[in-house]
C-alpha cells in the first residue's frame, strides 16, 4: 500500500484548518514488536512443552522469527500511517473523517487511541508515542480550546 493511502487526502472544507498531526512513533513500534516477540517466544515453548516436544527452545526462535518477519513486512505502512486533526474533524487514511461532534468516546488501549463516534464506528490511532497528550489534544479541539 503506497505512503499516499496512509494520510488523510480529504479536501479541508471552508474555514477548517490543520491543527496538529499524529504519526505513528518508531520507537513505540518497535517496543510494541519486541514485547510481541517475547510473548511469541514463550507461547511457542510453552506449547511445545504441553505436547511433549524434547526441543522446546525452538519455540522460542519460531515465535522470534515470526514476530520479526510481521514487524519488518509491516513497518513500511504502519510508520507511514498519519491522522490530521483539524478545528472541525479528525481526518485519516483511506478517506476516512470523523467530525470532532461525532466523537463519543476516546480510549486508551496500550500505545493506542480508539476514537469511537456516536453511531458506534470505531477507528484506531496506532503507535502514538504519548497516548494522554494524543487524547487531550483531541479533546481540546473538541471544545474549541488550544492543542
Amino acid at each position: 500500500m503506497s505512503e499516499h493511502r496512509m494520510t488523510p487526502q480529504t479536501p479541508l472544507a471552508e474555514g477548517e484548518e490543520v491543527l496538529t498531526s499524529f504519526r505513528a512513533d518508531r520507537t513505540t513500534y518497535v517496543r510494541s514488536n519486541t514485547w510481541m516477540a517475547v510473548a511469541a517466544m514463550g507461547g511457542g515453548m510453552a506449547v511445545l512443552w504441553m505436547l511433549g516436544n524434547p526441543h522446546v527452545w525452538t519455540g522460542a526462535i519460531g515465535g522470534l522469527l515470526a514476530v520479526a518477519v510481521r514487524a519488518f513486512y509491516l513497518m513500511s505502512e504502519a510508520l507511514t500511517e498519519r491522522w490530521d486533526l483539524t478545528n472541525q474533524r479528525l481526518l485519516g487514511p483511506m478517506d476516512r473523517a470523523i467530525r470532532l461532534g461525532e466523537i463519543k468516546q476516546l480510549n486508551k488501549l496500550g500505545n493506542v487511541v480508539q476514537v469511537v463516534t456516536s453511531s458506534g464506528n470505531k477507528y484506531l490511532l496506532k503507535y502514538q508515542g504519548n497516548v494522554d497528550e494524543t487524547i487531550r489534544q483531541i479533546k481540546s479541539a473538541q471544545v474549541g480550546g488550544q492543542i
